[in-house]
């Protein structure tokens, strides 16, 4: 029967360096139909059956759904890298299909620079988009990038640069298996003088930090904050706040009225691979924050000049939200948050008055939300007399609200 015919992906080698195992020339051999784009079908010239150029994939998929022909699917290197497998794997059943790796692109190029690939994360720019593309990169220690015409080399140098992520020796590595290959080291900010082939890969590699590495993860000394005084979530209340968020890594967080950054930067820490969006609108604090975001190397945070809930309707929608100040907009800020929030999504607010902790539970369970309020003492010893005494900071509700539950 049609549906019990196995597909066969193979993957080309790098010229000069691997070409087919004797195992997938002898599969090819037999199919009756080779599909694949016309550089890899050009290596076989004396193939006997039919040929056919690879081109719309929903087209591809009905036909190899149908098809009685033992049929090879030819790719690059690995086609389960980044590769035509991923699509297939999805639409077909697996028990039909039989993949026959090579060494793909990626793994000659470390192979050149003679730099250990097993440690190294892998991203692909193609119809990604720069962003998020550099949001997995800046969390990397080691990254390979599948780059494209737009998202150049150049492109992801500026990006990085920007977000204050240049820390990285870069091998730019182009044209591979051909005979005017070429792999060039260099920085991030000479990628931006660099003309790039349009096949190629860049190689990143964590040379240096900006910051020195004595901050912790969570628990940053209130003094090492660039503010204005007292307008900071204190250390303690900090990281109750950063526990009721619940964060998981890649997702979207909204920090409101971020003061002086200091949640959003240890979200960040907590979240490499999450995006953090700080929006704040006071000039005073927007000096503070950019200081901090610089010093401690928030490359995932985004700071947003607006004043919430003006600037919300570009970002992505959130999974989590805390506001820490609302300018007398709490109401709108609720709304605007509301219609954005992702399912299983949390709002934390951090209320110091009366007056906002009435309003925010009033406000939230309105909007259908289950409401919990956690009221933190903090008091911490002065080391300044003789007898040790505690001095109390002025207790703050940290309200959390979660739609529809019970």
């Amino acid at each position: 029967m049609p549906q019990q015919q196995k597909i066969y992906l193979v993957g080309a080698g790098i010229e000069g360096w691997e070409g087919f195992g004797a195992k997938a020339l002898e599969v090819i051999n037999e199919a009756e139909v080779l599909i694949g784009h016309r550089r890899h079908l050009d290596i076989f010239p004396d193939f006997r059956g039919k040929k056919q150029e690879l081109g719309d994939l929903s087209i591809l998929l009905e036909e190899l759904k149908n098809t009685d022909k033992r049929t090879v699917v030819l790719g690059s290197g690995d086609p389960n890298f980044f590769g035509i497998a991923r699509f297939l794997l999805r639409n077909l059943p697996k028990e039909r299909i039989e993949i026959f790796p090579n060494v793909t692109s990626v793994q000659y190029a470390f192979a050149r620079i003679k730099e250990p690939w097993d440690d190294a994360i892998f991203v692909s720019v193609h119809g990604r988009g720069l962003k998020p593309a550099v949001d997995r990169i800046v969390a990397a220690e080691k990254v390979a990038i599948l780059t494209d015409r737009v998202n150049t080399p150049a492109a992801i140098a500026r990006e990085l640069i920007h977000r204050g992520a240049e820390g990285y020796e870069a091998w730019l590595c182009e044209d591979l298996g051909l005979a005017q290959e070429k792999f060039t080291r260099t920085d991030v900010k000479g990628l931006l003088e660099l003309p790039a082939s349009e096949l190629n890969i860049l190689i990143l590699i964590k040379a240096w930090e900006p910051q020195l590495a004595q901050y912790p993860v969570i628990g940053i000394e209130d003094d090492e904050f660039a503010t204005a005084k007292k307008l900071i979530t204190k250390q303690e209340v900090r990281a109750v706040t950063l526990a009721k968020l619940r964060l998981q890594d890649d997702l979207v967080m909204w920090d409101i009225g971020a003061g002086s950054g200091s949640v959003s930067i240890e979200a960040s820490n907590l979240v490499p691979n999450g995006r953090i969006f700080a929006l704040e609108k006071n000039p005073q604090y927007l000096s503070f924050i950019r200081d901090n975001l610089k010093k401690f190397v928030a490359r995932n945070v985004m700071l947003i000049e607006a004043f919430a809930p003006e600037g919300l309707d570009d970002l992505p929608d959130p999974d989590r939200v805390f506001i820490g100040g609302s300018g007398g907009m709490l109401e709108e800020i609720i709304d605007a948050v509301d219609r954005r929030l992702k399912p299983e999504g949390v709002i934390v607010l951090n209320a110091v008055t009366l007056d906002t902790l009435t309003k925010a539970v009033e406000f939230l369970e309105d909007h259908g939300y289950t409401v919990e309020v956690a009221c933190i003492n903090v008091a911490k010893t002065r080391g300044l007399t003789e007898y040790k005494m505690f001095e109390a900071l002025n207790p703050v509700y940290i309200i959390s609200a979660r739609k529809g539950e019970e």
